[in-house]
């Protein structure tokens, strides 16, 4: 995070408000903490008070107010959202993987409201306050957007609907000055990750494939959020940037 932080001017997003859901661990709070370091005021937000409470007692997070919201309820988000004093940068990070059990219609549907609903929820509720700051939006999609994994049909069908819906918020939010653009992860080192790089073999052909030949740390997407909601990227809008060390590619 250092060559992050030394990168861009410490004082880049000074009195910016982000939101940031999903974010009381793995890439969400990675961001968070991009954002914090160079000026923003972050509010970040869990479902699960016990992660929530480990990330408010970590003095890594120091300056991070951590919120309890439940992305999969239409009423909690327009509540929550609606009483931020304002709103300059939406990132939408919020995502769970249930392999396997997606084929059941329960566990399908959970995965589609927590990954592709809550995006368009979330959006919708902000929008308000991002066409008063004229700010931007920053969807968190995956690798699996373009690339088929047997074992999580839901997944990768949210996903897939992530890119899809960050064109087309693109183009309607676009004329109120709003910008919409997505981050497309490969294999990073996450909790949902970890049966994968936990195992030496897995890990090991995982890591061959990609470009760079290693995996992905969560700090290696915070460079590239903070790119697409900086003024560098003013006319950028509509995009999903793949952050795969060249995975897709390989």
């Amino acid at each position: 995070m250092d060559e992050i932080n030394a990168t861009f001017r410490p004082d880049l997003f000074a009195g910016r408000r982000l939101l940031v859901s999903g974010a009381s661990s793995g890439i969400g709070l990675a961001v968070a903490r991009g954002f914090r370091d160079v000026g923003a005021e972050v509010t970040a937000t869990g479902s699960s008070e016990a992660k929530l409470a480990a990330a408010r007692a970590d003095g890594r997070n120091d300056g991070i107010r951590f919120a309890p919201l439940d992305v999969r309820d239409p009423a909690a988000i327009t509540g929550f959202v609606g009483a931020l004093p304002g709103l300059d940068i939406l990132v939408n990070a919020a995502g769970i993987a249930r392999p396997e059990a997606e084929f059941t219609e329960a566990t399908y549907l959970e995965v589609i409201e927590v990954n592709l609903n809550s995006v368009m929820r979330l959006s919708m509720a902000a929008r308000p306050h991002l066409a008063a700051s004229r700010g931007s939006i920053i969807n968190f999609a995956s690798m699996l957007s373009y690339l088929a994994d047997p074992s999580v049909p839901a997944y990768g069908a949210s996903k897939t609907g992530v890119v899809g819906l960050t064109r087309h918020l693109a183009h309607a939010f676009g004329p109120e000055g709003i910008r919409v653009n997505a981050i497309s992860p490969g294999y990073h080192r996450t909790d949902m990750t970890k049966p994968l790089w936990s195992e030496p073999e897995a890990a090991a052909r995982i890591a061959a494939r990609s470009a760079l030949k290693r995996w992905g740390e969560a700090e290696d997407l915070v460079g590239t959020a903070l790119f697409l909601a900086s003024p560098a990227a003013a006319f950028l809008t509509g995009a999903d940037v793949p952050v795969d060390g060249g995975y897709v590619t390989g």
